[in-house]
Order: C-alpha cells, then structure tokens, then sequence
C-alpha cells in the first residue's frame, strides 16, 4: 500500500502582503516537492493550497508559521481540502 496523497488548505494571517510571502512559500513547497499555489485574499490574508504527502505538508505548515524576513505570522488556519489539477507549485494573484 503507498503512501497517500493529501490535499489542504491554509489561510495565513498578519503581515503576510507584501513582504515576499507568497515567493518564500513558493521556493519552500517546490523544494519539498509539493504542488498547489499561493495567492494574496482581499481582506490581507494570504490562502496556501497545497497538495502532497503528510510529511510535506507538515514541514510547510512550520515554515508558513516562521515565513520571509519581514512577514509577522499571527495565525495559520489548516483544513483538508479536495484533491486540483496542479502540476507544480506556482503563485496566483
């Protein structure tokens, strides 16, 4: 039996626009070999789809808790989410 493949969803707060935090979350997960996206919300949040197995995805959740140099994390809201069509790890705007 192999190992699964999960999909889940964060959504990142505090000062997470406009500090690079979407490349840093990029460069992170493509080195884990996670695939999924980034993308800025409206109301300042910053949404993390990604897709992999449980290991991956628990050592991005620890790096999008520490984030870039200027980024202040205040919270990361995790959920299961359902398995996209994602070929690598990529930024959305």
């Amino acid at each position: 039996m192999g190992v699964k493949t999960l999909a889940r969803r964060y959504l990142v707060r505090g000062r997470v626009q406009g500090v690079g935090y979407r490349y840093f979350v990029q460069r992170h997960a493509s080195e884990l070999g996670l695939r999924g996206y980034a993308r800025n919300l409206e109301d300042g949040r910053v949404e993390v789809y990604a897709i992999g197995v449980q290991r991956q995805l628990s050592e991005l959740e620890g790096l999008l808790w520490q984030g870039p140099m200027w980024a202040e994390v205040r919270a990361v809201e995790a959920r299961d989410a359902a398995l996209e069509e994602c070929r690598l790890f990529g930024i959305e705007r």
